[in-house]
């Protein structure tokens, strides 16, 4: 497949996670964060484990809890606190630092060149993302601001090991693994910080099937092989698709306002996503077609599968983008 088909099919994922507000605040119970995520995690991962019917070998157990942990439970919890405790702009503004620090953990752990272009893209797509979310009033907290970087860095640590370490398994047994792990996680979580959880109604049924089949197992199964195919630093960028579409289905469904800067702060997004593909293409594609471009530093298949394991790594309906990205 040519590398702009797979930009494309891999923007696909964070476009759909945009949507995640949406469905959560019009379809889901309200105050159980932790519990819904372990909801969307855990059952999506063990329906796509009976599907590939392929377990991590024993030599995988530690990178598969690590990856569950920095792609799905850490990373959800700590947004969950950046947005309780700051505005949803700003909180989504922290989560886009995910791009520029993809571009730094790439160089330390594949090797990755940092290029000039790379890094005014990933510093003009935050600066877009903050015209198009941050509002006059923003207030900010420490504890806050800290969950927020965290939460990016979770995220940028989880993109670059799922680079680097690549077992010879299908996308979506790897989603599978790693989607079981963060809800296994998450699970015990949600019944020591949460109260139980109401009965469901059919409708919120419906937004949890959508977030679990939809928003996680088919979307991380088409993010992860993205991740296998295309460098860290351009699936990153395609992270800010989000908050896009975030505020283009806040617009279209919830009535809420698009004001011009809004507007030019999504233009300066796509624009800077753009800019970033560009930026981020290998200088030698590689030949076989299995991949664009070889990452130094990183595991093969097959010495990946051979190797043993190695040490790591609120809602606001005028923010649409805080809740989306709890689901990306």
């Amino acid at each position: 497949m040519p590398r702009s088909a797979d930009i494309l099919l891999t923007a696909l994922a964070p476009a759909v996670w945009g949507s995640t507000y949406l469905v959560t605040t019009e379809a889901l119970p309200d105050g159980y964060p932790v519990t819904l995520a372990a909801l969307r995690a855990l059952p999506a991962g063990l329906l796509l484990l009976a599907i590939t019917r392929c377990w991590p070998p024993r030599a995988w157990l530690g990178r598969v809890v690590l990856l569950g942990s920095f792609n799905f439970a850490l990373f959800w919890v700590l947004l969950f606190v950046a947005a309780y405790r700051l505005p949803g702009g700003v909180a989504a503004t922290l989560g886009s630092i995910q791009a520029m620090i993809v571009i730094v953990m790439a160089r330390g752990w594949l090797g990755t060149p940092i290029r000039a272009g790379a890094v005014i893209a990933a510093a003009t797509g935050i600066l877009g993302v903050a015209l198009l979310l941050i509002g006059p009033d923003a207030r900010l907290d420490p504890i806050g601001i800290l969950a927020g970087l965290g939460g990016a860095a979770s995220m940028a640590a989880g993109t670059v090991l799922s680079r680097k370490w690549q077992p010879p398994v299908s996308a979506l047994s790897f989603t599978a693994w790693q989607l079981t792990a963060g809800g296994v996680i998450l699970l015990p979580l949600a019944l020591i910080l949460e109260p139980r959880l109401p009965p469901l109604s059919p409708g919120n049924l419906a937004g949890l099937l959508w977030l679990g089949l939809i928003g996680a197992a088919a979307t991380y199964a088409i993010w992860f092989r993205g991740v296998a195919r295309l460098e860290p630093g351009a699936v990153s960028m395609l992270g800010m698709m989000s908050p896009v579409t975030a505020v283009t289905l806040g617009w279209l469904w919830l009535d809420q306002s698009l004001t011009l800067l809004q507007i030019i702060g999504a233009v300066i997004v796509l624009a800077s996503v753009w800019a970033g593909q560009r930026a981020s293409r290998p200088r030698h594609p590689d030949p076989s077609g299995q991949g664009h471009g070889t990452q130094s530093g990183s595991d093969t298949p097959a010495q990946a599968a051979s190797s043993p394991p190695q040490q790591s790594r609120s809602r606001n309906r005028t923010n649409p983008f805080t809740a989306s990205r709890f689901g990306a």
